[in-house]
């Protein structure tokens, strides 16, 4: 079994701390040339394919790199929407490198209230347990 993240909750709540076994997946760079033959979407402040597997370049990727300088979420170094960058023909051959992004900071405070809301269910769940118990059975005879 393999452990992925660590989140420590409050019953507040609150993200107390948060810890990713982070090992860098595989990330794939390869050039092309136009038109591009991979469809890309802006989701969640990135830049995912969205269609068109090969070569190790899957269905939810991200874009990482265009000629070997990082992009900023759906912008590049300059600043330029990554998509429309794409989408002119003097901007090519160009070189990108696809992989999966690591989590925003939201995303962990997304993740780590879906874990609190779990803890909270149990809780209330544990607790009409017990009255149920105590005002006795409800089943068929009684």
């Amino acid at each position: 079994m393999v452990i992925f993240s660590v989140y420590l909750v409050n019953k507040a709540g609150g993200l107390i701390y948060q810890y990713d076994n982070y090992v860098p997946r595989t990330e794939v760079e390869k050039t092309f040339s136009y038109p591009l033959d991979l469809v890309l979407k802006h989701h969640d402040e990135k830049v995912i394919v969205s269609f068109g597997q090969r070569d190790g370049i899957k269905v939810g990727h991200a874009l990482l790199s265009i000629n070997g300088v990082d992009v900023m979420g759906k912008n590049t170094a300059e600043g330029k929407d990554i998509l429309e960058y794409l989408k002119d023909p003097s901007s090519y051959p160009v070189s990108i490198r696809f992989g999966r992004a690591r989590l925003s900071s939201n995303e962990k405070l997304m993740l780590a209230s879906m874990f609190h809301s779990c803890e909270l269910f149990d809780q209330n769940l544990k607790s009409a347990l017990e009255i149920a118990e105590k005002a006795g059975n409800f089943g068929a005879g009684s």
